[in-house]
Parts: structure tokens; C-alpha cells; sequence
């Protein structure tokens, strides 16, 4: 381990420097500007991943406490009059998210804050469907499915601009997908059907993620990206796979398709530095190889050759990926 100068030494080493006319007043300044920065960065990140510890934890903490709710209305439902499976639900999720807005002022307790957040936006929809079923209507319904998701969004997306929260606009656009999906239901179920519907709505929803994430990564919402760019390039990838189909009934026109988007993901990995697309166009790829593999060539080559040929093209893929990783 080298020596490491005492202050005295490196003070009287600097002394000697600036005697000589080695070194100026500015160049010190400069290096211990420098140094400062640097040790300031050092506290940031710090301070950023006990951040995150903390948020991760009061998220799962938030989680648990939904799922206490929920296990004791189960076991108590029968016991409990209208009023108080109203208050237990809708009322706690009320409740805590005035508790998230009471705690969010505070720089110091805003992952508690984010924590109540969850809880309401876990309790609400579950408050709703309370209401509504006490009320006698059918919960297997699309069309109150619709109207429950339509009310969420306006809510969450209201308070987005209220309070300028990005949690807010997190939910907003969970619940936003949520009533995509179960407008999409009641227009399959008033008879308006369409092959492969649910794919090719998928393949739009990821879209749609993508480049939402894509607005949001070059201002103060950027840390909504990641989230937007993994589940749009897995709804997408996910989608454009299961439109290509299996034999006897696959889609040769998005089978061919189909590894252009892979690559055109690992591709737009770097220009976006999305570790998403790098890890979602990969998987895929190998998917798809793997499925190419047993649904063409294990017919004309014998099937250990084949997986030869697979195992190859999988070698092959992870390579390029590392290399786009390191790019």
C-alpha cells in the first residue's frame, strides 16, 4: 500500500511547487475544485441508493399492507355491514392518499410518501368495485370495467397536474393501459371481432410506451423511462412474436418480420441507452431461434443437428449483444 503524505507534507510539497513556479494559484484552484466535486458526487450516489433502498422498501411495505386489507375482508365478509366494507376500502384509500400528500412535503419522508400512494391506488379500484357491487350491479361487466378505469385515470391525472408528482403520472398511465384493455373487451364483446385483435393492440400499447418513455427521458420525468421501455419493448417484442404464430397455423409474413424488430430493439439500445431493449431483444431473438429451429429444420435435418444449428445462432446473438452492450 503506498505511503499516503500527511497534510503538513502535502501543504509544505506545495509550497516548494509554487516556489519553483511549477505550479500557479489557478491550477490549485482548478485541482481542488476538482477534488471537491468529485467527493460531492461520491455523497450523491450515496444518497441516491439509500434513496432507492428506501423507496423499494416502503413500496413493498405499501404492497403488504394492501394485501393485510384484502386478506381480512376475505375473512370477514360475511360479518361486515356496507358501511364498513366501504370505509375499509374506499375510505382507507382515500385516507391514504391524503396521508402520501401530507408526507410528501417533506423531502425526507417522500419514498413514505410514494408508499401511500400505492396503497391508494391499490384500495381504490377495490373501493369502487365494493360500491358497485353493494350497489347490485354486474362486476363482470366491460363496460363498468371501462367507466371504473376511465374514473381512475382522470383522478390520478389530475392530481399529476395538481401536484407535479411523477408517481401521479405513473398511475395515470397504468390506469390509462387498464381502460385501453377494457374498452377493447366491450367493443369484442358488442360483436366487433377482428383476427388477432388482442396482438395487434398489444403491438400498439408497447408502441405507445416506447414512445412515451422516449418524451419523457429529456426532462424531470425521466425517471419513468425505464418503466415505460420495459414493458413497451416486451408488450411489442411480445406481441409482434405471437403474431407470427406456430405451425400449422404461423404468419409467414411476421415471421420474417419479426427478427428485423429484434434487432432493430439491440439496435436502438445504444442510440437510447436502454438496458431493456439490449435484454428483452435478446431474449427474443433467442426465442425466436429456438422456435424457427423446431418448427422448419427439425422437419429436414435431424433434430440434434438442428439444435446445433440453434445452439450456434444463440452463441451468435449473445456475442453481438455484448458487443453492443460494451459500443
Amino acid at each position: 500500500m503506498p505511503n499516503i503524505p500527511t497534510k503538513e507534507e502535502a501543504l509544505k510539497y506545495v509550497r516548494s511547487l509554487a516556489a519553483e513556479n511549477i505550479i500557479t494559484k489557478n491550477e490549485l484552484d482548478t485541482a481542488f475544485a476538482a477534488g471537491s466535486s468529485e467527493t460531492k458526487n461520491k455523497d450523491s450516489v450515496i444518497i441516491a441508493k439509500k434513496l432507492n433502498l428506501m423507496e423499494v422498501l416502503c413500496y413493498i411495505g405499501g404492497a403488504i399492507v394492501f394485501l393485510g386489507i384484502i386478506i381480512i375482508l376475505t375473512q370477514h365478509w360475511q360479518k361486515l355491514n356496507s358501511v364498513t366494507k366501504i370505509l375499509v376500502t374506499f375510505g382507507a384509500g382515500i385516507a391514504a392518499y391524503i396521508t402520501g400528500l401530507m408526507f410528501s412535503n417533506d423531502e425526507k419522508t417522500f419514498a413514505v410518501s410514494s408508499a401511500f400512494y400505492l396503497i391508494s391506488a391499490l384500495l381504490l379500484p377495490t373501493g369502487i368495485y365494493v360500491i358497485f357491487d353493494l350497489a347490485g350491479f354486474n362486476l363482470n361487466s366491460s363496460g363498468l370495467e371501462s367507466f371504473i378505469s376511465m374514473m381512475l385515470f382522470i383522478a390520478y391525472f389530475s392530481s399529476y397536474f395538481l401536484f407535479r408528482k411523477n408517481i401521479f403520472l405513473l398511475f395515470s398511465v397504468i390506469f390509462a393501459t387498464w381502460f385501453y384493455y377494457a374498452f377493447l373487451g366491450l367493443i369484442i364483446s358488442e360483436g366487433v371481432i377482428q383476427d388477432k385483435i388482442f396482438e395487434y393492440c398489444t403491438l400498439a400499447a408497447g408502441l405507445a410506451y416506447i414512445f412515451l418513455g422516449f418524451a419523457f427521458s429529456h426532462d424531470e420525468k425521466k425517471s419513468l423511462s425505464g418503466f415505460l421501455y420495459s414493458f413497451g419493448i416486451l408488450g411489442f417484442l411480445g406481441a409482434a412474436f405471437a403474431l407470427g404464430g406456430y405451425e400449422p397455423k404461423q404468419d409467414l409474413m411476421w415471421e420474417l418480420i419479426f427478427p428485423c424488430l429484434a434487432f432493430a430493439a439491440l439496435f436502438f439500445s445504444v442510440q437510447i441507452k436502454s438496458k431493456a431493449f439490449l435484454t428483452f431483444g435478446t431474449l427474443f431473438l433467442i426465442i425466436y431461434i429456438a422456435k424457427i429451429t423446431a418448427e422448419y429444420f427439425s422437419k429436414t435435418l435431424s433434430w440434434p443437428f438442428a439444435l446445433v444449428i440453434a445452439g450456434l445462432a444463440i452463441i451468435g446473438v449473445g456475442y453481438l449483444s455484448f458487443r453492443i452492450k460494451n459500443t
